[in-house]
């Protein structure tokens, strides 16, 4: 163990576990990458968060916190510290008659479910999968599909946040909105978000149909009731076959009894190998792809246009979908109503069409893409007003959002040849329909720039938050820097990235690098703002002149007393100032 840290354990001598462990090796869900974190701990209480974030501070690390990794990109990885907060995942307070329940962070969603189901109550939106942590799903603006609801993040009412100073700050619409606003799709770049109340809805069922359809029954029908005659809706797009999967579901009482849909195809042992045999071999001969997609999709679906199945499930379950195979995948959001352009013209692209029919300039000559698209919707503007809005939400500002995501599966974890073809021509399309793309997937193009004209004022006031609460640096890594930060002098403790290779097992390993380790008492000068870290006499340890104190006893208070926040003129002179917001373009919202 790095002998600062040790001697640091020896002085704080509390009592309090640090539970950590070397040689973990961490990869994302879909093994895209892998990382070595200098430490992999497992907090179980939250004095025990607070004990790793002051002990980071004083040995001068960066903290990224990982749930199931199911995000593709490098947000996750580190080669300094991880935390996991799979041991801290309780079940705090249940309000059945408010229909609200209070959990830690690293719960899973489908533990929080399962446990719901005892008090009648479950989530009223998931997405596709619902092994994430509830903290990572709501940090990268995670949804469904359903014009009923926005991101998951709505539902949450307040969150409890451990800053970089080890203090637990509560947060709402009402307390700490600034604050709250940022924490919401956080990036993780914050702090650790250790407790969070969420607005739970009644346990119930669902019935769901799915049909086989021409795309143009889909095309004809947007702007009528193809997104609203159910509560929740979602399309499987197969653009070689010129057809697509329609889904749909709506509540029933939970006395309706439950009925299994025909046994899937590809969730058979049989299917499930040769769907992903056919893929692998389509990694060396590209043009079978077309075939695939008739054959597996067929055997899946059926071959002909209108067939359908249906079932009765818990809304827990019934919500989720197989991912199948390691992938990537390529989510953007644009308004709804583009949604027809949108996918006429990527359909043109993928099928060779003349460039007047798509006008995407790259060429798709040889280039063949795998099967479906996935199309799904939400509306965040029905019920939340700008007021407490997450700063970083990527949907439509004021209508309904279109998701159009381009998934690439990794056979064997073969990446497939097509991908940087494929979504530079994806990306250039969503980019001319005004799009965003999801925190959590692989977009490649998108430029900081660009992300500053997307987001505008709101960039800006997340970035002033995230300065204001880690001056630091200590959650800030490279995919934050490179996406959303000018490229300037790193803060202290930020974590850059300094190389990858290619692995034996698939995907990439990356490698980070903190500045070298600085004494206590060092000064240091970021970016002309003088940060001291100094270890005073009445045992009070500040990490730099924000009003923020950390208590080394570690304490569990996390009232408005407890978050000394600077408001008004002085956080002009200690974050980033009008002028500079000025300089960036950034207006408020």
């Amino acid at each position: 163990m790095n002998p600062k840290l040790t001697a640091e354990l020896a002085k704080l001598d509390d009592g309090i576990p640090f539970r950590a462990s070397t040689g973990h090796v961490h990869h994302t869900w879909a093994k895209t990458l892998h990382s070595r974190p200098e430490l992999y701990i497992q907090p179980e209480t939250l004095e025990e968060i607070q004990k790793v974030v002051t002990l980071a501070r004083r040995c001068r690390r960066r903290v990224v916190v990982v749930g199931c990794a199911h995000s593709p990109n490098d947000i996750t990885c580190t080669s300094s510290w991880k935390i996991n907060l799979d041991n801290f995942s309780r079940i705090l307070n249940v309000d059945q008659e408010a229909k609200q329940v209070t959990v830690e962070g690293g719960i899973r969603l489908n533990h929080l479910n399962l446990q719901m189901k005892k008090y009648g109550l479950t989530m009223p939106n998931l997405g596709s999968i619902d092994n994430q942590s509830i903290v990572g799903a709501i940090s990268t603006a995670t949804h469904g599909s359903s014009l009923s609801h926005g991101l998951l993040a709505e539902s949450v009412l307040s969150l409890q946040i451990v800053l970089s100073n080890g203090q637990a700050v509560r947060c709402s619409p009402t307390q700490n909105t600034e604050l709250f606003r940022a924490a919401l799709v956080s990036l993780g770049a914050l702090g650790v978000i250790t407790e969070i109340t969420f607005q739970m809805t009644s346990f119930s069922h669902i019935e769901w149909t799915q049909s086989l359809e021409p795309l143009s029954h889909v095309l004809d029908n947007w702007g009528k009731d193809l997104w609203t005659q159910e509560e929740y809706t979602r399309i499987w797009w197969l653009p070689y076959m010129s057809r697509a999967i329609i889904w749909r579901a709506h509540k029933v009482p939970p006395s309706t009894s439950p009925r299994s849909p025909p046994l899937s195809w590809y969730g058979g042992a049989v299917g499930f190998h040769t769907y992903h045999n056919l893929l692998y071999l389509a990694s060396f001969l590209p043009p079978i792809l077309p075939f695939i997609e008739w054959f597996v999709f067929g055997m899946q679906y059926g071959f002909s246009v209108g067939h359908a199945t249906s079932g009765v499930e818990e809304l827990r379950t019934g919500l989720l979908m197989d991912c199948l195979y390691s992938q990537f995948v390529n989510e953007w959001a644009i308004p709804l109503a583009k949604g027809p352009e949108a996918i006429t013209r990527l359909s043109a692209w993928i099928n060779g069409k003349p460039y007047s029919a798509h006008r995407i300039p790259f060429s798709a000559r040889g280039l063949y893409v795998h099967a479906p698209v996935e199309v799904r919707v939400s509306d965040t503007s029905r019920n939340r007003d700008n007021t407490t809005r997450p700063y970083l939400d990527p949907t439509v500002d004021d209508g309904p959002t279109l998701y159009l995501n381009a998934t690439l599966y990794r056979a064997y974890l073969k990446d497939p040849p097509c991908k940087e073809r494929y979504y530079q021509a994806f990306e250039y399309l969503m980019k001319e329909m005004g799009g965003r793309p999801h925190w959590a997937k692989n977009y490649q193009t998108v430029m900081r720039d660009e992300f500053k004209n997307m987001y505008g004022g709101r960039l800006g006031d997340w970035l002033l938050q995230r300065q204001k609460v880690d001056p630091d640096g200590m959650f800030l890594g490279d995919y934050v820097r490179r996406n959303l930060l000018e490229p300037e002098k790193r803060l202290p403790l930020e974590e850059r990235e300094v190389k990858r290779w290619k692995v034996s097992e698939g995907g990439e390993m990356w490698v980070g690098e903190v500045q070298r380790e600085r004494e206590i008492g060092a000064e240091l000068s970021e970016g002309g703002t003088k940060v001291t870290f100094s270890e005073r006499k009445d045992g009070v340890e500040s990490t730099a002149d924000t009003g923020i104190k950390a208590e080394p006893s570690l304490s569990t208070k996390s009232s408005d007393e407890s978050f000394d926040r600077v408001q008004g003129e002085e956080a002009q002179s200690m974050f980033l100032s009008q002028k500079t917001r000025e300089e960036n373009g950034w207006e408020r919202t």
